[in-house]
């Protein structure tokens, strides 16, 4: 058990903060009905106690073989820096930098990147991203997505009018080529 927050809520923030990061939970609360509220909270899988040490480290190892992957960003060496053409995210620093000059983002224009970069070359729809990065239930209608992409592009594309890294793919969301 944590002090004053439970596992269920570190979930939560950390699927709503937009993190692709692989979960597991580690709990003594075995009934299926809260397994089944883990998952749906967007846990990776689900042990309970008593386990056996060696099942946990081959869950472990399972679920870092399935984690997203950088692919196209440069990683260095899981620092969490990433450059893509003249643009570099520090995720822990959490600055940006064009041609090695600061970039003002706010905080949701940020997580918003970070959650482009995590999700590279997938094609995002609005509805994900209001759901990942804003925490909106799907089929809210706003234009906010659109917006914040729209400032994004204009901090971080050479000719935000015809963007080459947050791509629009017409009637599907956006894509991030970085």
């Amino acid at each position: 058990m944590l002090p004053r927050r439970s596992g269920l809520d570190v979930c939560m923030d950390i699927r709503r903060a937009g993190l692709a990061t692989p979960i597991l939970l580690l709990t003594a609360r075995g009934q299926t009905s809260e397994k089944v509220v883990g998952f749906k909270l967007g846990a990776d899988d689900y042990v309970t106690k008593p386990f056996d040490t060696l099942e946990l480290m081959a869950r472990i190892e399972a679920l870092l073989r399935r984690a997203p992957t950088k692919t196209g960003a440069a990683n260095a060496g899981g620092t969490g820096i990433h450059q893509f053409g003249p643009i570099t995210l520090d995720i822990r620093g959490t600055q940006v930098t064009r041609d090695g000059q600061a970039v003002y983002l706010t905080a949701r224009e940020f997580q918003l990147l970070r959650y482009f970069v995590e999700h590279q070359g997938v094609t995002l729809s609005r509805d994900e991203l209001l759901r990942e990065v804003w925490g909106h239930e799907a089929g809210t209608f706003t234009r906010t997505v659109d917006v914040h992409v729209a400032s994004l592009r204009q901090k971080l594309e050479r000719f935000p009018k015809k963007p080459e890294i947050i791509l629009t793919i017409s009637g599907l969301g956006y894509k991030f080529q970085g």
